[in-house]
């Protein structure tokens, strides 16, 4: 089981952009691929992006390509979201996740996801 952790959310205004980050305690990470869901007051926690170590291939989910870019380094030690032109939809906590295995290819739904950081706040103003 990784232990994941996520920095980097924080307060921003309509428009700004934030980076947030994701490690395992400094350790390389040791699974298949990883994703970033958020999950915004009152609502379920939804996909947003993910990537896969083996080849750097990311993956995103439609709502977010223009705004959104998940980034790893090839180290396997960091995992990003860079968010821009951020609104204040955008407001909700925001988490990465590991897939340990991909028999069926990168997920996109929480259950495919073993392990799960604690998650980011990132709230927007307008």
């Amino acid at each position: 089981q990784e232990q994941l952790a996520e920095s980097g959310g924080g307060l921003a205004e309509a428009g700004d952009s934030l980076r947030l980050s994701c490690t395992a305690s400094g350790r390389t990470f040791i699974n298949y691929a990883m994703a970033w869901f958020r999950q915004a007051p009152g609502k379920q926690r939804e996909f947003v992006a993910a990537i896969r170590w083996r080849d750097l291939s990311t993956y995103s989910a439609d709502s977010f390509k223009a705004r959104f870019t998940i980034s790893g380094n090839p180290a396997k030690t960091i995992l990003y979201l860079q968010m821009n032109s951020l609104k204040p939809e955008d407001t909700a906590v925001y988490y990465c996740a590991a897939q340990r295995t991909g028999p069926y290819g990168v997920g996109r739904h929480e259950y495919e996801f073993a392990d799960w950081g604690q998650g980011t706040q990132v709230t927007v103003s307008s």
